[in-house]
């Protein structure tokens, strides 16, 4: 790492063992993942990863989620809770992220309280203040420790941290939750999300890499990053990816022209 980079991590062990304990919202993500390891190496046993466990996160994250904590080294827990029990997160506006992540964090919150915690904290990074994220309200209003955040992280910069620690995931591709690749006006369903999850595997099956299942109420629109569109673009390819989103619970099915785009549902502002 560089020098400033190497400062940034300096400055967040010194946080983190000056906290005493801490519990970290853990997904198995690179971001997450960071944080858990530095935590785990400024406080050890002291620090605990948690796995919130809902409808929106699929069981391949699950199970990547359980592999690198144990990588890491630290203790694991799991909760489960429902988000679909909300009749706002279900409605799906733009400010679902908000009740999602104001149900999570109350929920990691009463568990770090069981295993006398103060602290928790979540893997936010300074590129996450560029796009929606209503969900960055709910933490901030649930005083949650962010310290990529706090220090100026880069998505960039928590990946060359990943390395640095030898993290298997440091080039994993970022995976929101589930319920993100639902248009907002559409309601958030159990079926639409395990289509989702079944359509999706049928792409990590075919060793894509990054890419998204939108759910247009029963139309499956699938992203793709640009630069692996030549294969999907292959006949015998196009045919499997049709099959299985059909057979995933999709009626109809297209692939977008313009490749994958990060947060492509969500709200733009209009020049006047």
């Amino acid at each position: 790492m560089n020098p400033e980079l190497q400062t940034k991590v300096d400055r967040i062990l010194a946080d983190m063992k000056a906290m005493g304990s801490i519990v970290v919202a853990f997904s198995g993500g690179v971001d997450s993942s960071v944080v858990a390891a530095l935590a785990q190496r400024a406080l050890g046993d002291d620090a605990r990863a948690v796995t919130a466990v809902s409808e929106t996160l699929g069981g391949r994250e699950l199970d990547e989620a359980r592999a690198i904590a144990a990588e890491i080294g630290i203790a694991h827990h799991e909760i489960a809770f429902s988000e679909l029990s909300d009749e706002r997160f279900v409605e799906n506006t733009s400010a679902r992220c908000f009740f999602c992540q104001t149900m999570r964090f109350s929920q990691l919150r009463a568990m770090a309280e069981q295993l006398g915690v103060q602290v928790v904290a979540s893997g936010s990074n300074q590129s996450d203040l560029g796009d929606h994220r209503p969900g960055l309200k709910a933490m901030e209003d649930q005083r949650v420790y962010q310290p990529l955040l706090d220090h100026e992280v880069s998505k960039q910069e928590v990946r060359q941290i990943a390395r640095w620690l030898e993290l298997s995931v440091w080039d994993k591709p970022a995976k929101a939750c589930l319920s993100s690749r639902i248009p907002h006006g559409l309601e958030v369903t159990h079926e639409r999300l395990r289509r989702i999850e079944r359509a999706e595997d049928v792409l990590e099956d075919l060793g894509f890499v990054q890419y998204r299942v939108r759910d247009h109420g029963g139309l499956a629109r699938i992203e793709i990053a640009s630069d692996e569109l030549d294969r999907a673009l292959e006949r015998s390819v196009l045919e499997r990816i049709a099959r299985g989103a059909r057979e995933a619970g999709f009626k109809r099915v297209t692939l977008d022209m313009v490749g994958y785009r990060s947060g492509s549902l969500n709200p733009v502002k209009r020049s006047a």
